[in-house]
């Protein structure tokens, strides 16, 4: 058996996102499989060097499996000719600084969105990356949802005719700490800390449009910081600066206008906490994380507004589930395991520092649009 040990530098790995879903639910589930399968005898199978500040929360980490070291030191983890890739899941002010001192080492990058804070320097990372000749790539996991699996499936079947439009609603109502406490962190709720659901959002919207619907051609976007005042992981109170709402329009370049409502402000009464429902000629759709139903045109009722009577259509009859033709994994650690094959094998992986600078710059676009309160154009960015 034939067994690849590339190394892994996980910096940030102590906060939620790193700690659930890459560290435990990918790179460790990953391992605990046996690693990436290649063929019958070949696999991947990465070590991990964790990185971070908190040497308790590090120590505490590497316990759960035999062999993964840590460190408060990334340089020294950089020099490690073992370490051939870096990972990046910290606060969004710190992952440039870190993403380019791991290119000057030569190491293969991948990391969280979003990649700067500003356009102009995560499209610096691309450049540098691509002249220093290392992989990289961006986290762009809705992608491997199962629901917007279906929703591709459904796509490249032509189910759907011609794409006419896509309504998104995404969040749920974020606790302010005082008496429940907040399932997020209180810099997400600062703007001097990059915080903001604009920022954190749009970049999500960017590459599910992108790579679903069609490429961004202008933005619309009016922004709310509707909960004035939040509590910290300490208890203590602070004044919230960053948006924790936006409501968002995206004219595509092939005509498909698209709508996103994204909230930390909102009581969910609908099937998930993320739904897209997409309108054709031929037929609709609304997916969620997993689940996805269709409506074909032929069997589209045909409602008549009258409120003077009850309503005589129950308007969720007529709809069908579309099934679970394949079995489907953690979708950040599909990602993963696809990146890992990008490295070891040289095998194709579009989702690079290019898209992830297209998603910071779709969030300032966003920004712009709601300061400018009108429609911005969203140029291309050179590959």
């Amino acid at each position: 058996m034939k067994i690849h040990t590339p190394g892994i530098i996980l910096n940030g790995v102590t906060g939620r996102m790193g700690t659930n879903q890459h560290y435990i639910r990918s790179l460790l589930a990953l391992l605990q499989q046996g690693g990436v399968p290649i063929n019958d005898n070949e696999t991947i199978q990465p070590t991990l060097t964790l990185v971070g500040r908190n040497e308790a929360k590090l120590r505490k980490l590497a316990a759960m499996r035999d062999g993964v070291r840590w460190t408060t030191d990334l340089a020294s983890a950089l020099a490690d000719p073992a370490n051939t890739i870096y990972f990046d899941a910290q606060t969004t002010g710190r992952r440039a600084p870190a993403v380019k001192q791991a290119i000057a080492a030569g190491k293969h990058v991948y990391c969280e969105k979003p990649t700067a804070t500003d356009t102009a320097a995560a499209y610096a990372l691309y450049q540098m990356a691509r002249q220093a000749g290392v992989k990289h790539g961006v986290v762009q996991d809705k992608l491997w949802l199962p629901g917007l699996l279906k929703l591709r499936h459904l796509i490249q079947s032509g189910f759907f005719g011609e794409l006419l439009s896509v309504r998104g609603e995404f969040g749920y109502w974020v606790f302010a700490g005082d008496l429940v406490p907040c399932q997020r962190p209180s810099w997400n709720y600062r703007k001097e800390d990059d915080g903001g659901i604009i920022v954190d959002m749009l970049c999500h919207w960017r590459y599910v449009l992108d790579n679903l619907f069609g490429q961004v051609k202008a933005v619309s976007c009016l922004g709310a910081t509707h909960i004035k005042q939040r509590w910290d992981e300490t208890g203590t109170p602070y004044p919230c600066t960053a948006d924790d709402a936006a409501y968002a329009t995206f004219e595509l370049a092939n005509g498909v206008i698209a709508h996103f409502n994204s909230s930390w402000c909102v009581r969910v009464r609908r099937d998930d906490l993320l739904t897209l429902q997409v309108d054709g000629t031929h037929g609709s759709a609304v997916a969620g994380l997993r689940d996805c139903v269709v409506q074909h045109a032929s069997v589209t009722p045909r409602p008549v507004w009258n409120p003077d009577i009850p309503n005589p259509l129950n308007f969720f009859d007529n709809w069908e589930r579309v099934p679970d033709y394949q079995p489907f994994d953690n979708a950040f650690k599909a990602q993963w395991e696809l990146f890992l094959r990008h490295v070891v094998l040289d095998e194709p992986f579009p989702w690079d520092l290019l898209a992830g600078a297209k998603g910071v710059q779709l969030a300032e676009k966003g920004l712009e649009s709601w300061a400018r309160r009108a429609w911005v154009d969203v140029p291309e960015l050179a590959p």
